[in-house]
């Protein structure tokens, strides 16, 4: 099963780094329109509306790749009190009761969400908007990769309880605040 869980992490990663171009366009894209905007009095919302369709693909696509980094909004000022196997059990049980039937019923219903736009050629409301459906598909697709990436870290979780992996396979490492006081004072020796 470890192995399934590598293919998982290595796809998630992958998407993830080619998905972060498109944060980069968006920034492009964004900075563009607002030179034409301001200088030449010039906008089409088609410019706006793809911003908002590569923002939204580097969060949908990306937020799987934050759960595998262990990089992703938790309690750390209660659970950090635990043991590592409690809080291994605690991963557990989120991952089980709460991420998974979540991001089950939130594809169950943007699968036929995404298709029936796709179906009928949804376009935007807004004057030279552009069509709708990738970014409704957005949904089916990111949540299915979390579920991808939920079902990874549910193995690592249970190798770990069984011994057979160890934690720093799925834990961050946490900067603590004097690591960082030591490197901004690296930083400014060498400067």
């Amino acid at each position: 099963m470890l192995f399934v869980s590598r293919a998982i992490d290595k796809l998630n990663d992958t998407i993830a780094t080619a998905v972060s171009w498109a944060l980069l366009l968006a920034v492009l894209i964004c900075a563009g329109n607002a030179l034409i905007r301001y200088s030449l009095n010039m906008s089409s919302n088609a410019w706006l509306e793809i911003q908002w369709y590569l923002f939204a693909a580097v969060f949908m696509l990306a937020s799987p790749h934050t759960l595998r980094r262990d990089e992703h909004v938790r309690i750390d000022v209660v659970t950090g009190r635990f043991s590592r196997r409690t809080q291994v059990w605690l991963d557990l049980l989120g991952f089980v009761f709460f991420l998974m039937p979540v991001c089950l019923v939130i594809l169950y219903y943007g699968i036929p969400f995404g298709l029936e736009s796709l179906r009928s050629g949804e376009m935007s409301s807004n004057s030279g908007g552009l069509i709708v459906w990738p970014a409704k598909l957005l949904v089916a697709v990111g949540f299915a990769l979390m579920i991808l990436q939920g079902v990874s870290e549910m193995i690592k979780r249970v190798a770990y309880l069984q011994g057979r992996l160890d934690a720093s396979a799925f834990t961050k490492h946490a900067v603590t605040p004097e690591e960082e006081i030591a490197a901004i004072k690296n930083a400014n020796h060498l400067t």
